[in-house]
């Protein structure tokens, strides 16, 4: 059950002060107009359940831990107390107790006693290394704490050991580290206790506060845009709001300006490359093409061609021998084969379908699919390649055929992240998720059951290594297959735009 569901709307929560550090009209909807913020969809639940599970695994360094939490409203409202009672029989170490005082009030990962009153504090976090936000969220938990009359001495957090190697049953030390941050979260107090009482403040106030994106934080823009189009904005599709990594003071100095439009933007504002290419073509409106630097680019391909797609998946628990944390493994591959000019196209795959490592029968059927001579045409190398030197070291014995594939792979991605090829309507991106419905309208993910690599992996994770009940198999692995194989038909369908 979600905490925001219990939260009062006199208190402020850990998790609400994090709102109002992304965007100060984020903690007011939250609890003025709650209906506007957008509910966990199935991938955001999916990572949310990952993270559960390796706090499972980060709470066994505290042996003598004990575990509370909550189930329903009333469990909510009794865990002060109950989080109170189990100090008081002399707890070693609490997981999940929650701490208020006035209106303030904060949920604990770890809260591990050295005395009667003096305490080490740990945030569990499922990210593989100490991250800018964490500073702030702990900070918020010190004042709570210490406004209860504790005295925290150290302040750590526990977080992924991205080095991990998984050999035989998981090593839950081994998992996960821990890194010191004291002397951080200390220097964050000052500016935690003003940020609180600007926090209380806003939830206190009849009016939301100005929702321009311009006041995001913490990388939340792309988060905050979905919720600003909720509350009835209406953003043109070419407006500064959609160039491509643009930042928060960007935004603002636009505002500032008063441009809200693309195509107003000064010649003399400063911007990426990648930027510039965006606004350069939508300000002209024109297709930008290169077309001699494409001819060079194309000129290098070599037949055969394969274009080639994996499908992988992966989770902060490795699954298997020989993996990591987070390490993308892949369960699939789509290929489809041009042997000359004007060649019949032709189209193999490959799809793991039961709970083992699905690396070596998937290389077994590649070796044979991929032919020593002709070039390998990827969406996105680092991504292909980087897969190719993990399979690699896992298994050596088709460590000299990787290395083949490597040498003659090329990307297709790069005449559009190079701007050889820009449109307006890519909004500076060069995802094959934006250049596929551009240039060859005629396919489209939308009319597949899956429709992105997030859900692919996920569906797959619960069906083959989870095993999930309720699952229709023989339709999952149907749908797959077509959305692996629609990634390589697009990019032959590209291929054949720039060859025109």
């Amino acid at each position: 059950m979600s905490l925001q569901e219990f939260e009062k709307e006199a208190q402020l929560s850990k998790s609400e002060y994090m709102m109002f550090l992304k965007h100060p009209a984020w903690l007011w909807l939250k609890k003025h107009d709650k209906n506007k913020l957008p509910a966990p969809d199935d991938n955001l639940q999916a990572i949310f359940d990952e993270g559960l599970e390796f706090e499972n695994y980060a709470e066994k360094r505290f042996p003598k831990g004990v575990r509370l939490g909550f189930n329903n409203y009333d469990e909510y409202i009794s865990l002060p107390k109950r989080t109170e009672d189990l100090w008081k029989k002399g707890t070693k170490t609490v997981f999940q107790g929650r701490f208020e005082e006035g209106n303030i009030t904060c949920i604990c990962d770890v809260i591990d006693r050295i005395s009667e009153s003096e305490i080490d504090l740990y945030e569990i976090k499922s990210s593989t290394k100490v991250k800018p936000e964490h500073y702030p969220d702990l900070a918020f938990q010190v004042l709570v704490l210490e406004s209860c009359g504790f005295v925290v001495r150290n302040i750590s957090v526990i977080h992924v050991n991205g080095k991990y190697v998984r050999t035989g049953q998981v090593d839950p030390m081994a998992l996960s580290a821990v890194t010191d941050i004291t002397n951080k979260v200390r220097g964050k107090i000052e500016e935690t206790e003003k940020n609180i009482d600007l926090a209380i403040k806003i939830i206190n106030s009849r009016e939301m506060p100005d929702s321009s994106p311009r006041y995001t934080n913490l990388g939340a823009l792309s988060e905050w845009m979905e919720i600003y189009k909720n509350l009835g904005n209406t953003v043109d599709p070419y407006s500064i709001y959609n160039i491509i990594a643009i930042g928060a003071e960007d935004i603002g100095e636009l505002e500032d300006l008063e441009i809200t439009l693309i195509k107003d933007i000064p010649d003399n504002f400063e911007l990426t490359a990648k930027q510039r290419v965006q606004v350069t073509a939508t300000k002209s409106g024109e297709r930008n093409i290169k077309k001699e630097k494409i001819k060079d680019f194309l000129n290098e391909l070599t037949y055969p061609l394969y274009f080639l797609d994996y499908e992988t998946a992966m989770s902060i628990v490795p699954p298997y021998d020989g993996t990591s944390p987070y390490q993308q493994i892949p369960f699939q591959y789509s290929l489809h084969i041009l042997e000359e000019p004007g060649g019949e196209l032709k189209h193999t795959e490959y799809l793991h379908k039961d709970n083992s490592h699905p690396v070596p029968k998937l290389l077994e059927k590649l070796t044979k699919d991929i032919c020593p001579t002709g070039s390998i045409i990827v969406w996105y190398k680092k991504f292909e390649m980087a897969r190719n030197e993990e399979m690699a070291l896992m298994f050596p014995k088709h460590k000299d055929f990787l290395e083949d594939v490597n040498s003659r792979i090329v990307d297709l991605m790069e005449p559009f992240a190079q701007g050889f090829f820009a449109d307006k309507d890519f909004f500076g991106s060069a995802s094959i998720k934006n250049v596929l419905p551009i240039l060859v309208p005629e396919l489209s993910y939308k009319n597949l059951n899956i429709q992105e690599g997030a859900s692919a992996q996920r569906l797959w994770t619960d069906a083959v290594v989870k095993n999930k009940t309720g699952i229709n198999k023989e339709k999952l692995f149907f749908n797959l297959i077509e959305y692996c194989k629609l990634d390589t038909l697009a990019m032959v369908e590209i291929w054949k735009v720039l060859n025109v």
